[in-house]
């Protein structure tokens, strides 16, 4: 498939996001469950957290996705080697810190510290366009 490829970097914003949550829901439980149910309980939110966080944000888990590449269509390459193919669909939500993609029965969460910055412009202008600029009127006048 021809079209722009984006390289994904791990997140640790995210990954701190997703383990502060975790934290916080962990702590919430215990006072709510008092005894060894609410260890129990805080325990294993605190581990589903560090999984979450090493899967999603930091990218380790074999179905993390690497790359991004843009054009009529929409390919994602995972860690283990496949490649899923979807249609720019409505529904996702693109602002200046992320991006949300969904492909293939996923969503994926990109966030602005997983690519460079041009590159996340233009992840952001093809979420909202379905499409990349042809050229840059910027580079023309330098």
């Amino acid at each position: 498939m021809s079209g722009t490829r984006l390289s994904l970097l791990p997140s640790r914003y995210l990954a701190a996001a997703i383990l502060g949550t975790h934290v916080v829901a962990a702590g919430c439980v215990r006072p709510a469950l008092p005894g060894w149910g609410g260890i129990a309980l805080a325990a294993v939110l605190l581990a589903v957290g560090l999984v979450v966080a090493r899967s999603r944000a930091l990218l380790g888990a074999a179905a993390s996705p690497r790359a991004l590449v843009l054009g009529e269509r929409l390919a994602v390459e995972l860690a283990n080697g496949e490649t899923l193919v979807g249609e720019r669909q409505p529904g996702g939500h693109v602002s200046r810190f992320l991006v949300t993609l969904p492909v293939a029965k996923r969503t994926l969460l990109i966030t602005r510290d997983m690519l460079s910055a041009p590159e996340f412009r233009h992840l952001r202008l093809w979420a909202l366009w379905g499409r990349l600029p042809r050229h840059s009127v910027a580079a023309e006048q330098l």
